[in-house]
């Protein structure tokens, strides 16, 4: 494969995508990527202020972009409802859902549904858009959901005795366990797709080391280092999102494939497909994650 160049990637004239958390960071510079490339793009977020500010840059660079704004609160449950229920109203096609927000060693919290931050944000409530947005997906001929996992997802672990933190929490440990999780939603759904053959492709990206506001949460003597660290030995925002355009865009990758960065220790460097850890491809573990995240957000998850 060619190395990536977002230029090279036919027009996406007619399509629609969703990106969560595309204010700010990388979810920013995919919607960015996207509308480049004609698609409208629904910037969803949480904060429309914010959300405004970002439609105006893109604007700004891209002045016949097609964009919409729906809100959603990835720590509500009901905020997703609400999200698709409007968006179903709306639109009768989803080429491109991008589950892209995220948040990163936060302190320890609940939201009110019971889940860990980084559980509900990363992982269950894009666990459940998929799942209320399905609908609209299995019409789109050739669709493709993209979810956004980490490096460390290597240091993850499914623990199904301690999934929201209901016995311990470590801050790092639930990020790795909620990347982990996003990941192998993107293979087991695979697996699914495959199953009943329908034309949609589920893939995984992870940005590498970029420079964005993941580390907001860190301590503070933490983030006077991180950000000259990751500017060293990562790259910056534009970059850490072209893993996430090349498995949105790029025409000959199959589903169930995982892009990052191509460097040293995936850190920065071109797109192109990476290995996941051995973990990510227990296929048991997988289905039981997928009927427990069924439980917990309150909706089967019908593919047929």
């Amino acid at each position: 494969m060619s190395t990536f160049k977002l230029s090279s990637m036919p027009s996406q004239q007619g399509k629609v995508a969703v990106v969560t958390g595309a204010n700010i960071g990388l979810g920013y510079e995919t919607a960015l990527g996207l509308a480049k490339k004609g698609s409208k793009v629904i910037l969803a977020c949480r904060d429309f202020e914010k959300a405004e500010k970002a439609m105006q840059k893109i604007l700004k660079s891209v002045p016949k972009a097609v964009l919409e704004i729906i809100l959603v609160d990835l720590k509500n449950l009901d905020s997703v409802h609400g999200f698709a229920e409007e968006f179903l109203v709306k639109y009768n096609r989803l080429d491109f859902l991008i589950l892209n927000a995220g948040i990163m060693a936060t302190p320890f919290s609940k939201t009110k549904d019971g889940f860990e931050s980084q559980m509900a944000v990363n992982y269950f409530s894009h666990f459940l858009l998929t799942n209320l947005l399905f609908p609209v997906i299995k019409k789109t001929k050739n669709a493709r959901i993209v979810s956004l996992s980490s490096i460390a997802h290597k240091n993850g672990k499914i623990d199904f005795e301690n999934l929201n933190s209901q016995k311990s929490y470590s801050k790092w440990g639930a990020y790795g366990q909620s990347k982990l999780a996003c990941l192998m939603f993107a293979f087991e759904f695979q697996r699914r797709i495959d199953h009943e053959k329908l034309e949609i492709k589920s893939l995984a990206a992870h940005p590498g080391m970029s420079s964005t506001n993941l580390g907001q949460h860190l301590p503070k003597i933490a983030q006077f280092f991180f950000g000259p660290i990751s500017s060293l030995i990562g790259h910056d925002g534009k970059a850490g999102a072209k893993p996430t355009l090349m498995a949105a865009l790029e025409p000959s990758l199959d589903g169930g494939e995982y892009i990052g960065p191509n460097g040293f220790m995936e850190a920065k460097g071109d797109p192109g497909r990476v290995k996941s850890s051995d973990r990510s491809q227990d296929i048991s573990v997988a289905q039981r994650l997928w009927t427990v995240s069924e439980n917990l957000t309150g909706k089967e998850f019908d593919l047929k």
